[in-house]
């Protein structure tokens, strides 16, 4: 029995879920967001609570299960508070800001790595040494942090590079004479 599966989704005020056969939409004050399921599972709304139930015992339906339940809690705190991550830079030199449309990183390369920011996520430098992503998707916010950490990842002698701010690098010794 999935231990994630069977809990409910509380909705808290402000936040609407509609359920279209498969497919469940949640909409509050950062926007609306979808996602579509399986057939293997069964979604249903009871006053401010999102049930998660398999419709039989397959191997496939406790599967997504807990994955649906998790999907469902990741819509509803996405539109009601959101998501943030944070990066750090570390190193001589490496720094960051925000111009216009988008993220101008300078990592020690011969030139300036621009990142253009995508729609529905929003990008601050409140230090030149700090990256915070925010946005409603989950997904899109862990996709965007990952894509600017690999543009120069952290090293494990110096601990140069972008790091995410509770990383921690496993740092090697260096040469011994």
């Amino acid at each position: 029995m999935s231990r994630i599966g069977k809990n409910p989704v509380t909705l808290p005020e402000g936040v609407s879920v509609d359920i279209a056969g498969v497919v469940v939409t949640a909409k509050g004050k950062l926007g609306e967001l979808s996602a579509q399921f399986t057939d293997d599972v069964e979604v249903t709304q009871e006053d401010n609570m999102v049930y998660v139930k398999p419709r039989n015992e397959s191997r496939e339906a406790r599967k997504m299960w807990g994955t649906s339940k998790s999907i469902i809690n990741n819509l509803v705190v996405g539109v009601s508070e959101g998501f943030t991550r944070k990066l750090e830079i570390n190193g001589v030199g490496y720094r960051a800001q925000v111009q216009g449309n988008s993220l101008t990183l300078q990592l020690g390369f011969s030139h300036d790595v621009n990142y253009p920011i995508p729609e529905g996520i929003e990008i601050k430098c409140p230090d030149q040494n700090l990256i915070e992503i925010s946005g409603a998707n989950k997904q899109r916010v862990g996709q965007v942090a990952a894509e600017i950490r690999s543009y120069r990842p952290p090293e494990p002698y110096k601990g140069k590079g972008i790091k995410y701010d509770d990383e921690y690098i496993l740092r090697k010794e260096g040469k011994k004479k």
